[in-house]
């Protein structure tokens, strides 16, 4: 497994690393972006497909909320792949770069799917009177905190991803900072593996303490880990400690844990087994097929590339923003398989609208920074 084997290019990056990644022909560095990599979009269209399982009650999909993990741990690693390119090239890390450009990323989205919803939501549920609360909290970024002590947002239930990623965001560039400056050449990963182990304590512990499951599942604080998970890969991709060839010797080893997956599914909604186990089991799972979908061939890379899940990949995250009530307005009248083709569909059509317009303008707009250079299909973070 070499050190930027996640995505296909030519390395250029000075500094630190530059020995190492000028053997590893396979991560390019354009303007502090990654190279496309299909796979990764494949893997995105599975995850939001597990989450519209989830929500249309379908049978024997019970523990599909799991799919949100799959999303932390590549959000941790493409965010943190893209800084520790910044820091490798520039000698620092911009935030106001970074911020302004996860503004425009999902700002717009979210405002354009919020609006909508103040809009047409009082029409499909006119005994509702707390939508447009549901709405300032969810563009605030505070429904994971606040649907885990206020029951707020009630109606934007899945909005609490949404801001678990967005804290991530605001903390992880600074901290991250701290752990360069603090830690020796080649041993970033350290701290990160001690902060992903940490965020699973801190989860168990609060699982110990008798705490509610919906107030452990929906927070930052006890979700952080499937982020640093996806941070400490991009870690060890670059660094290429010591253990890394023996890791790769074994491979073939680690592909049992995707395939455990599913039986994870039955795990129920209120069982603490998924905030002490499932979601760590979850999170190695979501590592292990980064890694072998960063071989450009294989099985799982063909897999994920299909392009029906690339297509819906792509289009995950505003899918995952319009899914929720659609399919809640479908399941109060339909079958689950109804409303998991029927929201799908209504979902993805919706998502298309929102990107092929104000997304696909706010891209621009956040990469007006670059002069000249040819376009290139990059791989967005989630």
């Amino acid at each position: 497994m070499s050190a930027c084997s996640i995505f296909h290019g030519v390395c250029s990056w000075p500094g630190a690393y530059a020995p190492a990644l000028e053997r590893c022909p396979v991560l390019v560095v354009k303007d502090f972006k990654l190279h496309y990599n299909p796979a990764l979009d494949g893997l995105r269209g599975v995850a939001i497909l597990l989450v519209i399982l989830s929500h249309s009650h379908a049978p024997l999909f019970d523990g599909a909320f799991f799919g949100v993990d799959l999303f932390f741990v590549l959000s941790g690693y493409l965010i943190t792949s893209l800084l520790l390119m910044e820091n490798e090239s520039e000698g620092r890390i911009g935030f106001w770069r970074f911020y302004r450009r996860r503004f425009y990323r999902l700002m717009p989205a979210l405002a354009l799917f919020l609006g909508a919803y103040c809009i047409f939501a009082p029409l499909l549920w006119p005994d509702l009177n707390d939508i447009y609360t549901d709405a300032l909290v969810s563009i605030l970024y505070l429904a994971d905190y606040g649907i885990a002590f206020f029951d707020s947002p009630d109606t934007l239930l899945h909005m609490w991803s949404l801001s678990v990623e967005e804290h991530f965001y605001l903390i992880w560039p600074p901290l991250l900072v701290l752990l360069l400056r603090f830690s020796k050449p080649g041993r970033l990963w350290r701290p990160i593996a001690l902060l992903w182990a940490l965020s699973w304590l801190w989860r168990v512990y609060w699982v110990d303490q008798g705490q509610h499951f919906y107030e452990i599942f929906f927070r930052f604080d006890t979700r952080a880990s499937g982020l640093f998970a996806g941070a400490l890969l991009a870690a060890v991709m670059i660094e290429r400690p010591d253990f890394i060839a023996a890791l790769k010797a074994r491979m073939h080893h680690a592909m049992w844990v995707p395939l455990a997956v599913p039986l994870l599914m039955a795990l129920q909604w209120d069982n603490q087994d998924a905030m002490v186990w499932g979601i760590t089991v979850v999170e190695c799972a979501a590592v292990v097929l980064l890694v072998a979908a960063s071989q450009g061939s294989g099985l799982v890379f063909d897999m994920l590339s299909s392009p029906t899940l690339v297509k819906l990949g792509r289009l995950s995250y505003g899918v995952y923003l319009w899914h929720y009530p659609v399919v809640r307005y479908l399941r109060a009248d339909f079958s689950w398989p109804v409303v998991v083709a029927l929201g799908l569909a209504i979902s993805v059509a919706l998502s298309a609208l929102s990107f092929y317009t104000i997304e696909r303008w706010a891209l621009r707009m956040r990469d007006g920074e670059r002069k000249g250079g040819e376009r290139q299909p990059q791989a967005q973070p989630a």
